[in-house]
């Protein structure tokens, strides 16, 4: 009898915590998705003045004119999605490709000084992003003479070292044998890498296109800093011009940032197969 009780009583305390921890992963979902409902719910609202906005949780009145001021706001809206969209694809197939290319030769190809290029690279990532900023703005304005163009806003990002570290990491568990029996059957460096490496790598170069795309799309500061023309603006920096010195077009701000939300979820939801396999991988030793 007294077995009994204890084993109610630890199946009770397990009950219990496993209702408190779903109960606190729900209210962090909650924290978490609340920003994104309460963007979505207020680009319904009418195009007025942000003094005049009642805000609120659930809008009065459901209405598309905030879309439509949006994009009759200005000539540029469309550019300014176009533009992101050609940057954030571009910085994220080249990272995709070169950080590949660069994470199987750290990881499979032995060179004279890998280990101490690889330790430079790392030592890169611990600076902060701000230091590289003026040297970076000096570099292509000044001396490349490329500002308010493409080049400016893909250039600095064209591969990032943390993909390099990423692919490096997850190539490294792939088995040197496999490797070896191509060699043997006569495969070349770069055959071994498009047909074994990149099959493989499936996952991390899912993982690393989700997390480029959205890192590029909702950049702001360097494409404000090298841009001088609404042409050239990105969403993220075309947003900034709803917002004057005296008042704020609220709810049409908050139409444009949904609109630019939706490539996200879509290549999100597209990928995330890939994605979360990307996130246990290494979980389990077999």
């Amino acid at each position: 009898m007294g077995l009994f009780n204890k084993h109610l009583g630890n199946r009770g305390l397990r009950y219990t915590r496993n209702a408190i921890i779903v109960v606190f992963l729900l209210l962090f979902a909650l924290a978490t998705l609340f920003p994104i409902y309460f963007m979505i719910m207020s680009s319904f609202g009418d195009p007025i003045e942000a003094g005049a906005v009642s805000y609120s949780i659930w809008p009065g009145k459901i209405s598309l004119e905030s879309y439509k001021f949006f994009f009759e706001f200005s000539e540029y809206s469309y550019r300014w999605l176009w533009n992101s969209l050609v940057v954030a694809s571009v910085v994220m197939v080249s990272n995709v490709v070169f950080a590949t290319m660069a994470g199987y030769a750290f990881s499979k190809i032995r060179f004279k000084g890998r280990g101490i290029l690889f330790a430079v690279l790392l030592a890169a990532m611990m600076i902060p992003y701000q230091v590289t900023q003026v040297p970076l703005y000096i570099l292509i304005v000044n001396i490349f003479e490329i500002q308010n163009t493409y080049s400016a806003l893909i250039l600095p990002s064209i591969v990032t070292v943390y993909n390099i570290f990423l692919a490096k990491q997850f190539m490294s568990s792939i088995p040197n044998e496999i490797l070896e029996s191509a060699k043997v059957e006569g495969a070349s460096q770069g055959k071994i890498l498009f047909t074994i490496i990149m099959p493989l790598s499936k996952t991390v170069m899912a993982v690393m296109a989700i997390l480029t795309f959205m890192d590029t799309w909702n950049t702001f500061f360097w494409p404000f800093l090298v841009t001088n023309t609404m042409d050239m603006q990105t969403i993220q920096v075309g947003l900034k011009n709803f917002r004057f010195a005296n008042t704020t077009y609220f709810a049409p701000m908050m139409a444009g940032a949904t609109i630019s939300a939706v490539p996200m979820f879509i290549l999100f939801f597209s990928l995330q197969r890939y994605f979360l396999e990307g996130v246990t991988v290494g979980a389990v030793k077999g």
